[in-house]
């Protein structure tokens, strides 16, 4: 978000910047010591920060721009927002299956959409803003970060005396090198939202979650979007059926999808921008109103001279940080989009806390990624947690896959919800749980079932006990350690805990 002068502002632009980053702010004079200096005020540079001072540590939070980072103002908040409303007005098409009339096609009123999502956006701002964060005893310093020295830090020309650093800088949007992108223009998700009308035609480069869940949502609003990716399907993170019935999804709702294609060029003739591409060896053209690129982020870390104090690093990957997320400067950790493969802002939180929790209270907390789940929010949502198949036989760990589909369970029946399943990966030989994937209306719920199994240690055997409400689409998940249990019963396994099932 850019901070523009009062009288450009809406209501709700500047009930938000007074939340987020008050006009007439003056940074404090800082404490002679603090025991936790902290750059970035995103996810994990809030939560750091909170962490640090409810339990009586000296915290100083520093952000160039505004407090909330861009899971606020640009990522997870206006893309959620968004995706809701396009869920609600593509649903408008399956009126009937459900008795309902079918209503005449309505005017999209995207002001009206956009509108709401800053409504929602100041909304939740309100819950870390400067004055919740000031209460707690936090020093906020408005500014730009870097090093001085391995024991030096500096915001703008004041020096910030420190014992300990953490490094929340977060990430940005990746630019491919597309020829002519740059003469045509395009947006990114930094920059999508500040759009005041739909576009007729949307060309999105990238099939990854963001890119799969704009596009989605924008088709949905009634733009004419085409999806290009590089790959042989969406999403290479996910299991191979996952990304089959999103793209049959997609294509469902009208998307134009090219996979196995390369962006070559980009170029514009008149209003229309062109990007020209190649599959196959075969060229091909899309011409579109607005183009947006969605091929990955970068973390934010050349500005903050990481060299003077030591820190090792990476353009691509962030700051080098062990298990422990501490740096090659043992007074410097990292958390977050600076410094994890995960870019997501539950992955950014929790490593924070633990990073402060090593840095300050010697706690020796590893950052664990298996047990971190994350989602795709398109429909059906894609939710993932711990080992891949893939994962597995890289590492030669012997597995056994128990899976549901959801058009046999009842609830997801008198939904009409039917699409896609609850796969559950156990090691063999036990009934540890050692990963999942569930595509469903609500995975993004579902998913946190088994995180919680997966981070208590409960294995199969016991899930299979668990009393689940009924008619509910996590019955899938009983019915899969159901489904384990059938298939055991006749074998003596170890639980957990090394202890032989009975």
């Amino acid at each position: 978000m850019q901070r523009t002068t009062p009288a450009a502002l809406s209501d709700d632009e500047a009930s938000l910047l007074r939340r987020v980053r008050p006009q007439d702010w003056r940074n404090p004079r800082p404490k002679s010591l603090y025991d936790l200096a902290i750059i970035g005020a995103g996810p994990a540079g809030i939560a750091a920060a909170e962490y640090a001072a409810r339990r009586g540590f000296t915290v100083a939070l520093i952000e160039r721009a505004v407090l909330g980072g861009d899971s606020l103002h640009t990522g997870s908040v206006p893309s959620k927002a968004i995706i809701r409303t396009a869920d609600i007005y593509g649903g408008m098409r399956d009126a009937d299956e459900f008795g309902a009339p079918l209503p005449e096609q309505p005017a999209f009123d995207f002001a009206a959409a956009m509108d709401r999502l800053r409504r929602i956006r100041t909304r939740i701002a309100v819950y870390h803003s400067v004055h919740d964060l000031t209460a707690l005893g936090i020093d906020i310093f408005f500014g730009e970060a870097r090093f001085a020295g391995p024991d030096k830090l500096v915001v703008d020309a004041t020096p910030l005396p420190f014992r300990k650093v953490l490094i929340a800088t977060g990430a940005r949007p990746k630019i491919p090198g597309i020829p002519g992108l740059k003469e045509t223009g395009y947006r990114t998700s930094s920059t999508i939202f500040e759009m005041t009308a739909l576009p007729k035609r949307l060309a999105v480069i990238g099939g990854g979650p963001l890119g799969c869940e704009l596009a989605q949502a924008f088709c949905r609003m009634g733009a004419q979007v085409t999806i290009v990716q590089n790959n042989p399907k969406f999403l290479p993170r996910e299991e191979r059926d996952a990304a089959e019935i999103l793209n049959w999804s997609m294509a469902r709702d009208g998307m134009e999808i090219r996979l196995n294609t390369v962006v070559i060029a980009a170029r514009r003739e008149g209003d229309t921008k062109i990007l020209e591409t190649l599959n196959n060896e075969v060229k091909g053209e899309i011409a579109a109103d607005e183009i947006l690129v969605c091929t990955g982020r970068v973390p934010n870390i050349e500005a903050l001279d990481l060299a003077a104090a030591g820190i090792a690093s990476n353009p691509r990957r962030g700051v080098t940080v062990d298990g422990f997320l501490c740096s090659s400067n043992p007074d410097v950790y990292a958390a977050g989009d600076a410094c994890l493969p995960l870019k997501f802002t539950n992955a950014a939180q929790s490593s924070a806390r633990r990073a402060v929790a090593n840095a300050l209270l010697q706690a020796g907390q590893k950052h664990d990624n298996s047990v971190i789940p994350w989602c795709t929010y398109c429909s059906p949502e894609i939710a993932h947690i711990g080992l891949q198949v893939w994962d597995a036989h890289r590492q030669s760990i012997p597995i056994k896959s128990y899976t549901v589909m959801l058009n046999d369970i009842d609830r997801a029946i008198t939904d009409g919800e039917e699409t896609g399943f609850v796969k559950i990966h156990v090691a063999e030989g036990s009934d540890r749980i050692l990963g999942a994937t569930i595509v469903a209306s609500h995975a993004s719920e579902l998913i946190n079932e088994i995180a919680v199994i997966m981070s208590t240690g409960i294995g199969m055997q016991a899930l299979a006990e668990v009393i689940h409400t009924y008619p509910a689409q996590s019955g899938a998940i009983m019915l899969a350690a159901q489904a384990y249990r059938r298939d055991t019963d006749s074998t003596v396994l170890q639980t957990p805990s090394g202890k032989p099932l009975v």
